[in-house]
């Protein structure tokens, strides 16, 4: 191969890595943001098999602050059943999440009254615009000897 073929192929190789990287969101950082209500879906119970048959899961609400110098303050998490009507509200205070903090709330298996439309509705702020967190719900079930589990990513609603 003479030297314009291989700098061709080196040149095309770099391009292509290039344009991979880019369509998988590489070196693009996050538009920054001071405050979102985000809608998390949460599935209590879902259908299987040709009959129906009801599953019930646990669920786990987690809000990620992926800002790694700056804190954010999560100022409510409130659970909906699949009628849109309020079930709970967990929180009684705003609670700060210091940068790369965990928040994460827990709805028993046992607890199917949210049905398989329930959510969440997650407001948060911070003092300056971060990145913004990661929302999403965890759903785990056994029955018979099998599992399922899935993740539900949030869906910002609001800025």
């Amino acid at each position: 191969m003479n030297l314009s073929k291989f700098l061709a192929t080196v040149l095309l190789a770099f391009i292509c890595v290039s344009a991979g990287q880019a369509a998988a969101g590489g070196g693009v950082l996050p538009t920054l943001t001071r405050g979102q209500t985000v809608y998390v879906s949460v599935y209590s119970n879902v259908f299987s098999g040709p009959k129906a048959l009801r599953v019930n899961l646990s669920a786990i609400l987690t809000i990620r602050n992926t800002d790694m110098k700056n804190p954010l303050v999560v100022s409510a998490i409130d659970y909906y059943d699949t009628e849109g009507r309020l079930l709970r509200r967990h929180l009684a205070a705003p609670v700060r999440l210091n940068p790369l903090a965990t928040k994460y709330i827990h709805i028993k298996e046992s607890e199917s009254v949210g049905g398989p439309g329930s959510n969440f509705i997650v407001r948060w702020y911070a003092g300056k615009p971060i990145n913004p967190p990661i929302v999403e719900t965890v759903m785990v079930g056994t029955r018979g000897g099998q599992g399922i589990s899935f993740i539900a990513p949030g869906q910002v609603i609001a800025e």
